[in-house]
């Protein structure tokens, strides 16, 4: 695999990563399978493309993109609140319905950044790393927003949102809202994807309608592999868990792809996927297994060493 692969791999594990966070919040923090990242993706990305376009500063619209996908969020959050739909439905209603607004927002199925001025490109003049420049980038990002997670999951709000999603009933009793925490974490979580498609469009330089398709894949597989090969639950490690998962399931699809001995082309992209996030799972249950497993063994074993009585 050539270093520009490798660096292609790597600028995309740590996009995603920042999928993998807002999936962690909302799949392992609320308990709210969300499949909004699907539409809030892609619209971050359009909504920054159309700002820039237009004239808007790069750093505005990377934070117009950003709150573009909290209310993408907000919306499921407020569907499964407000009118009881269930979870997963109001995930799946309101991502039906921003294919037809990202298509609203650009005016068409795609457009073009090359040649305008991005994030990106504010950056070149104070980090010229050659091809790793952009992954440079992203890793100040991806760092910095791994770091605000951590530290907004230990304030009053964050601990509020943690006890909600682990047990709403003790939440309740202590006065914790749990339809507010749930709107909160949601479009927290789904702001974290729209700085994704954000930062996506403005790497790649095109922003499409059809760029969401996959995400939700692609960040629970970040999230698992993450989990499986740290095997914590602590906020810091689990968030850690995500981008080490993004930056390992993206190199791995890469070196999937470049290896002509496999037989496998590009066509194969979502069977690889499928294949990897399914033997993530195996090995995530296998490792939970052992674990609940191994303690018991260990008592049984330490009252059978222990000396008789009488």
């Amino acid at each position: 695999m050539s270093a520009l692969a490798v660096a292609g791999a790597i600028e995309a594990g740590l996009l995603f990563s920042l999928v993998a966070l807002g999936v962690y919040l909302s799949f392992r923090v609320l308990n709210f399978p969300d499949l909004t990242v699907d539409g809030s993706f892609p619209l971050g990305a359009a909504a920054t493309a159309v700002a820039i376009i237009h004239g808007v500063n790069p750093f505005l619209a990377t934070v117009i993109g950003t709150f573009a996908g909290c209310c993408a969020g907000f919306v499921s959050a407020f569907l499964n609140v407000r009118f009881r739909i269930l979870n997963l439905l109001a995930g799946i209603l309101t991502m039906v319905a921003l294919y037809s607004i990202n298509l609203r927002v650009m005016g068409r199925p795609n457009i073009s950044l090359y040649g305008e001025n991005t994030i990106f490109t504010a950056f070149e003049g104070v980090i010229d790393l050659g091809i790793w420049t952009t992954s440079a980038i992203l890793l100040v990002f991806a760092i910095a927003m791994k770091l605000l997670v951590d530290w907004f999951l230990g304030t009053q709000v964050g601990l509020a949102l943690r006890a909600s999603g682990e047990n709403p009933a003790m939440a309740r009793a202590q006065s914790v809202s749990n339809g507010r925490m749930t709107i909160i974490g949601m479009s927290v979580s789904n702001a974290l994807v729209g700085l994704a498609g954000s930062l996506f469009a403005q790497s790649q330089g095109v922003a499409d309608v059809s760029l969401g398709i996959g995400t939700i894949v692609t960040g629970l597989a970040a999230l698992i592999i993450g989990e499986t090969l740290l095997g914590s639950t602590k906020v810091f490690w689990a968030t850690l868990g995500c981008l080490i998962g993004a930056l390992l399931y993206r190199l791995f699809i890469a070196a999937a792809l470049s290896a002509g001995f496999l037989g496998i082309q590009a066509q194969d992209l979502n069977l690889v996927t499928a294949v990897v996030v399914a033997i993530a799972v195996i090995l995530s249950q296998a490792r939970r297994n052992s674990r609940f497993k191994f303690w018991p063994k260990m008592r049984s074993l330490l009252m059978d060493t222990q000396p008789q009585k009488g």
